[in-house]
């Protein structure tokens, strides 16, 4: 990916950010409204903005919105500590509403798709991406971590010890936010049968990567980006179950 208006160093964050813009240029033309609802610190946000669109960026954590607006330099993009509802009670509506890595993360989704539902217009978009909750990362990474956090035993004291002595802060650079917890774990049925009960349909899927964030794959991958592209692009032809993370396109159902 050659565009360089954003921060992101990974392929498989780079080729989402690619499937995001696609769906909005394929669609809207410059000077569109575009919701980023849970835009952390804005990276898809200032992206879409460097392409001309008027873009709102929301995050209920202030440290993501502060390291946003640091970061932003366009003026049709702007970002608010604030949260969906508050839109809605405000009567905005937006030609895009974009939910990126956002649902994973909510004791009940269902809530925000319903407000996301009143903050789109009728003829547009809402683009999701989540992890697979069956794929790799989450099968052999995050639930067993989560699990050992949980039992607080001798493998979670020395993950945490490990993660230390590696500097690592928890953040990333999609989001500032103290929390990053995985607590929905969504296959691809289960994303069919949510935007079908929130009124939604999805028109359109894409996949994300395969096994380049599971260790041991991972130490080889973050020193190679070449192979994190091949593993992009293996994922796409896979079944729709082994690959990390889902991209959708939904709009309302008619």
């Amino acid at each position: 990916m050659s565009d360089t208006t954003h921060e992101y160093n990974r392929a498989a964050d780079q080729k989402r950010l690619q499937f995001i813009t696609d769906a909005v240029t394929s669609r809207f033309a410059p000077g569109a409204k575009i919701l980023d609802v849970g835009c952390g610190n804005g990276v898809i946000s200032r992206h879409l903005g460097s392409k001309g669109f008027n873009v709102l960026g929301i995050d209920v954590s202030a440290p993501s919105i502060a390291r946003a607006n640091e970061l932003n330099r366009s003026a049709n993009t702007r970002f608010e500590v604030k949260s969906a509802e508050e839109l809605v009670a405000a009567g905005e509506s937006f030609d895009v509403v974009i939910c990126s890595e956002v649902l994973e993360h909510l004791q009940d989704p269902d809530a925000l798709l319903r407000v996301l539902y009143q903050s789109l217009k009728d003829e547009g978009i809402l683009v999701v991406t989540v992890p697979n909750g069956n794929g790799p990362r989450e099968l052999l990474v995050t639930r067993p971590v989560l699990a050992m956090r949980e039992n607080n035993g001798w493998a979670w004291k020395l993950i945490v010890k490990l993660k230390k002595s590696m500097g690592y802060s928890g953040t990333t650079v999609q989001s500032a936010a103290d929390n990053l917890d995985h607590v929905q774990f969504f296959s691809r049925k289960d994303l069919s049968r949510m935007s079908a009960g929130n009124r939604f349909r999805i028109v359109q899927f894409g996949k994300a990567n395969f096994v380049e964030d599971v260790f041991p794959f991972s130490f080889f991958t973050k020193k190679v980006p070449a192979l994190q592209r091949l593993d992009c692009k293996l994922a796409d032809v896979l079944p729709a179950g082994m690959t990390g993370g889902f991209f959708t396109v939904w709009e309302k159902h008619k």
